[in-house]
C-alpha cells in the first residue's frame, strides 16, 4: 500500500466510526467524559461483544482512547483525534 492509500485508509476510519447511529450514540455519552463500559453496555441495552467491535472501530479511528481501571475498560474523546477528524471534514468540503 503506497503513502497515499494508507491515509485514504485512516480518513475513512475516521467516517466510518461516526456512520453508526449506536456509535452516535455512544459519542454523545462521552461528550460528559471518562465512561465506564459496564455504563455504556447499560444505557446501550447491548452486549459486550457487540460494545467491543463498536470501541474498536471508535479507537481505531482516533476519536476515542481506552484505558483499563480494575476489569472494565474507560473511554473518552480524545482531544486530538476530534480535532484531526473536524480538521478532515473541513478540508475535504472547502472549495478551492
Amino acid at each position: 500500500m503506497n503513502k497515499d492509500n494508507g491515509i485514504y485508509k485512516k480518513n475513512s476510519n475516521i467516517f466510518k466510526a461516526v456512520s453508526d447511529e449506536k456509535r452516535l450514540m455512544i459519542l454523545e455519552m462521552l461528550q460528559d467524559g471518562d465512561i465506564c463500559a459496564c455504563e455504556i453496555i447499560k444505557k446501550l441495552g447491548i452486549g459486550q461483544p457487540n460494545l467491543s467491535h463498536h470501541m474498536k472501530i471508535l479507537c481505531a479511528s482516533g476519536i476515542v482512547k481506552s484505558h483499563k481501571v480494575g476489569k472494565w475498560m474507560h473511554y473518552e474523546i480524545d482531544p486530538s483525534g476530534r480535532d484531526a477528524a473536524i480538521k478532515l471534514l473541513m478540508d475535504l468540503t472547502q472549495f478551492n
